[in-house]
Parts: structure tokens; C-alpha cells; sequence
């Protein structure tokens, strides 16, 4: 996190995206160690670390076009992360229950903000 003039805190994206997935592996790595929750949660390690790759990607893009091409991937997989945080079961456990919801709203606003990018771009 940077700070502009006005000392209004700017989230640097790449490590916006690096924290979503590495807080997704923490909330994977205190779920029960079920068949379906270990299934669910490879998927979810799988999505929510596709989210910062791909923005890497985009912005090492060599076309504008690819660029466009990368951001969707990242709103793609910023919601199919969502799907995956919706899905797995919490066996209702309090603490798991609020880390999901933090991270469903996470998953949300970076969906939002690559809408923005993209909207911005084309």
C-alpha cells in the first residue's frame, strides 16, 4: 500500500490480489479434511490464485487487446472464486463463517474493480 498526496491510502493491485489468495489458503487450510471440502478447496486455491496471475499477465500485455483479454480473465476468475466460497462447507463454524463472508466480499470488489478497468479500457 502506497499513499498519494493527499495521504489517501492507493492499493497496489498486484498485492491486493497476492493477499486475496494468500487469506483463500488460510480459510482452505482450517476446513475439515473432507473428500468434497478438499475438492472444493483445491478449485477455490486454484481460482483465487488465477485472479493475481492474470493481471500480471494483462499488464505485461503486448496489445491493447490483450490486455482487455487478461482483465476478463481476472473478473472471471474473481467470480468463479466467489462460486467456490459460496459452495464449500463451513459445518456453520462462527469464525470460518466470517472469514468467508470477508472473502465473498473480496472476491466481489475485485470483480467490480476489473468491470471498471475493463469499462475504462475499451
Amino acid at each position: 500500500m502506497t499513499k498519494d498526496r493527499n495521504s489517501k491510502p492507493l492499493y497496489d493491485l498486484e498485492d491486493r490480489t497476492l493477499m486475496f489468495a494468500k487469506m483463500i489458503r488460510a480459510f482452505v487450510k482450517k476446513l475439515p479434511k473432507t473428500l468434497g471440502k478438499i475438492e472444493d478447496g483445491k478449485q477455490l486455491i486454484r481460482s483465487s490464485g488465477s485472479v493475481g496471475a492474470n493481471y500480471i499477465e494483462a499488464n505485461e500485455s503486448l496489445s491493447k487487446k490483450d490486455f482487455i483479454m487478461g482483465i476478463k480473465i481476472c473478473r472471471k476468475e474473481a467470480k468463479e472464486s466467489r462460486y467456490w466460497l459460496r459452495l464449500v462447507d463451513t459445518n456453520n463454524e462462527a469464525e470460518q463463517e466470517n472469514n468467508r463472508k470477508i472473502l465473498i466480499n473480496e472476491a466481489t470488489e475485485l470483480m467490480n474493480i476489473f468491470g471498471t478497468i475493463l469499462r475504462k479500457s475499451q
